[in-house]
């Protein structure tokens, strides 16, 4: 039986929805707005479901980015997503943002180097080496600073493709790294989420659904500034 999926992503400015059968993406759609995810998402759904004639309880599995990226649209993904996935009863599978800009690159030897702009002027990265029909992620996720991130650049011995927000980053910090190509994409898609959750799909490795929860890499604002409130209950004043 072919399975059909129906994938979430808003953890950065770009949330998207995309409908599969099998490995054939059916529908899809997306928009960029930073503070729209909420307002988004539903009526995506139901506009994708509208044009292939398919009714929730036609899934068989839902996927959604868990992050890292923005605070609110990753809260407001996961949540749409278990919503949706419990009332139907079907398994609810996750991605991850950078894994998924890493697999969406156009690169047949380069380097890969995936970011997100989680904002207060960090990033969340990681490297990726490519391989027939997809990437391999180096080592886990990290958040850097621009700094940071271009020390990485320059220890890195190979030619680099650097994917994601780019835009996040000031020129200045890339000037002179003549090894590195910035490339597309800028954001993940819920497409590539589908391609990058197919394996685990189809071997059913489904995530236990305690174990699904957002992937920050960092405290969030809301929690940093309880704290701040907390070592000093006059902060607010």
């Amino acid at each position: 039986m072919t399975t059909r999926v129906l994938a979430i992503e808003t953890s950065t400015p770009a949330s998207s929805v995309a409908l599969a059968e099998g490995r054939e993406i059916v529908s899809s759609a997306s928009r960029v707005d930073r503070r729209g995810h909420s307002s988004f998402l539903v009526p995506a759904i139901d506009f994708c479901f509208d044009q292939v004639g398919w009714r929730p309880d036609d899934l068989d599995a839902v996927i959604v980015d868990v992050g890292p990226g923005l605070y609110t649209g990753i809260r407001v993904g996961i949540a749409t997503a278990q919503g949706l996935a419990a009332a139907v009863g079907v398994p609810l599978l996750t991605a991850v943002s950078l894994d998924a800009i890493a697999l969406g690159a156009a690169t047949g030897r380069r380097h890969i180097w995936a970011l997100v702009d989680v904002r207060r002027g960090e990033l969340a990265v990681a490297s990726y080496h490519p391989v027939p029909g997809g990437v391999v992620k180096d080592a886990p996720a990290e958040v850097v600073t621009p700094e940071e991130l271009r020390a990485a650049l320059e220890s890195d011995p190979k030619d680099v493709l650097l994917v994601g927000d780019t835009g996040a980053v000031e020129p200045d910090v890339l000037r002179g790294l003549h090894r590195v190509k910035k490339g597309a994409p800028r954001y993940p898609h819920a497409e590539t989420l589908i391609v990058a959750t197919g394996a685990a799909l189809e071997a059913d490795e489904i995530p236990h659904p305690d174990e699904i929860r957002p992937l920050y890499l960092r405290e969030p604002d809301t929690q940093i500034n309880w704290a701040a409130l907390e070592s000093d209950p006059w902060a607010g004043q």
